[in-house]
């Protein structure tokens, strides 16, 4: 580097003139005149002197412009892992479902007059409409999938005398579930509360109920609606919620339509256990089995009277082979329109050959989307 030897040399030059002047100031008179005599060579070595730091400077900013830094490599961890086998096929297949947001699903089950379980039906079996428009299905299952359930438990004082018995029928039908099945509970009298939040274990609920009792009044409807709003954290797309009571209403904060609005926009279907004073004294302990069962019927579920309460168990049972059973439909509307309208569905059934009449128990519609 040509300008960094050159200021070593001048400082060198300096020293030398400063010995110089030195040793003339001390040996002759006339020092003024005889150092004044090397001034212009100590300036000429100050002037090596300076020109390093300048150029090295320059050559930096040379470098700054001219060179620039290597673009920075890239962090491993921000990068989407390779897929491979059957994670590709996973991500593909989950990305497709994402992507085909127009595919309506209705489950349903399929009843004989005896009201027992209908299964081993075919896709031809089945014709289903929208807005009175016959639609074309495309994908057709009868499988036992999991589901995410919600259990709502009435605890309020009227159930005092039946509440061993409510219990037991609820844990009845979690070990008759899938294995797989995931569980809430919300128990409700004044208040709704969560008494044991999603998991797959009967044994952990069991435990839970085991200290409950029954007091106060009934908030049925604030029950619902903090069930539906709790399905939303489910992990498996089929949703439903069963509810255990013995009477209306008479506490809650939301009103019969705003529930009624909020299971509509909701893809859960509900299932009832009414334990129904026929005798009720008042007005919404009359219109209760009113109400569960057109929330139920309305969902694709269904209201189960009982008239006796040691009948509850086997009940429960029911449901949940109803819910192991289900036929699911799936179709794309004609109707692509994202105006976010109620739509009627209607699923009719011709039974095969020396069958008698069955009927169809599904959700009677859904909203279309906005966007």
């Amino acid at each position: 580097m040509p300008c960094y030897d050159a200021a070593q040399e001048g400082r060198g030059y300096i020293r030398m003139a400063l010995l110089l002047g030195r040793k003339n100031a001390r040996s002759t008179p006339g020092t003024a005149y005889r150092f004044s005599a090397v001034i212009p060579l100590i300036l000429l070595a100050v002037g090596f002197s300076f020109c390093a730091p300048k150029a090295g400077a320059q050559e930096d900013e040379l470098n700054k412009v001219h060179v620039p830094p290597p673009a920075p490599k890239p962090d491993p961890t921000l990068q989407p892992p390779a897929l491979e086998g059957e994670t590709a096929m996973t991500a593909r297949r989950n990305e497709r479902i994402r992507v085909d947001v127009n595919l309506v699903l209705v489950p349903l089950v399929v009843t004989d007059p005896m009201d027992r379980l209908v299964t081993g039906l075919e896709k031809e079996n089945f014709f289903l409409y929208e807005s009175n428009k016959l639609q074309t299905i495309k994908t057709f299952s009868q499988e036992d999938a999991p589901v995410s359930i919600g259990i709502i438990f009435d605890l309020s004082g009227s159930m005092a005398n039946k509440i061993i018995r409510a219990r037991d029928s609820i844990m009845q039908f979690m070990h008759t579930a899938n294995p797989q099945d995931e569980f809430y509970v919300i128990g409700f009298n004044d208040r709704p509360e969560l008494i044991e939040d999603f998991t797959s274990s009967p044994q952990d609920i069991e435990a839970r109920l085991a200290s409950i009792h029954a007091e106060h009044r009934t908030a049925l409807l604030d029950a619902i609606y903090f069930g539906l709003s709790k399905m939303k954290a489910a992990k498996y797309e089929r949703r439903a919620i069963l509810i255990v009571s013995d009477g209306g209403d008479n506490r809650s904060r939301y009103t019969e339509n705003e529930v009624r609005t909020t299971v509509r926009e909701s893809n859960v279907q509900i299932y009832s256990i009414g334990i129904f004073d026929p005798y009720a004294a008042t007005t919404e302990e009359r219109l209760g089995p009113m109400l569960l069962n057109d929330i139920c019927n309305e969902t694709g579920g269904r209201l189960f009277r009982v008239d006796d309460i040691a009948e509850m168990g086997d009940i429960a049972e029911k449901i949940s082979a109803e819910l192991r059973n289900e036929y699911v439909l799936g179709y794309k509307p004609e109707d692509e329109r994202k105006d976010g309208k109620w739509r009627k569905v209607k699923v009719k059934l011709v039974p095969p050959a020396g069958l008698p009449q069955l009927t169809v128990h599904a959700r009677t519609g859904y909203y279309a989307p906005l966007q």
